[in-house]
């Protein structure tokens, strides 16, 4: 089945709204680490120009420049994990939410439990990962 022809899910209104408060819950605690993060990078910014020290050479600990890469490096995936939540959600107004991008077939509710987000059912994940 191509996945413009996707299956009506399996999912009962219980499951598919208990997927909702899981998605809604994730997605303000996203939406939280997110602005600790700006607040951590913002922190980063002015520990380098409030300070005339050399870290580059601090022997004692990881540099303010490492400290940032990582805060950007999570920063970015955090932001695409929200992207997917808000993907998620959206298939959920639309109706198309539970079922396989790829084949069409219905996303197993356990794995939907686990990764709310998901949008391939288990074999076609397990194929793309190949």
């Amino acid at each position: 089945m191509t996945p413009t022809a996707m299956q009506t899910t399996t999912l009962t209104p219980e499951q598919r709204e208990s997927l909702r408060d899981v998605l809604v819950t994730d997605r303000e605690a996203t939406g939280a680490l997110i602005a600790r993060l700006l607040s951590d990078l913002e922190s980063f910014t002015n520990a380098r120009t409030d300070s005339a020290t050399d870290d580059e050479h601090d022997p004692e600990g990881p540099t303010l420049a490492f400290e940032r890469s990582q805060a950007t490096a999570i920063l970015e995936q955090t932001r695409e994990h929200l992207a997917q939540i808000d993907r998620a959600v959206d298939r959920l107004g639309e109706g198309s939410f539970g079922a396989c991008a790829s084949c069409g077939d219905a996303i197993p509710f356990a794995r939907l439990e686990v990764r709310p987000y998901s949008t391939q059912c288990v074999a076609c994940a397990s194929k793309a990962r190949r």
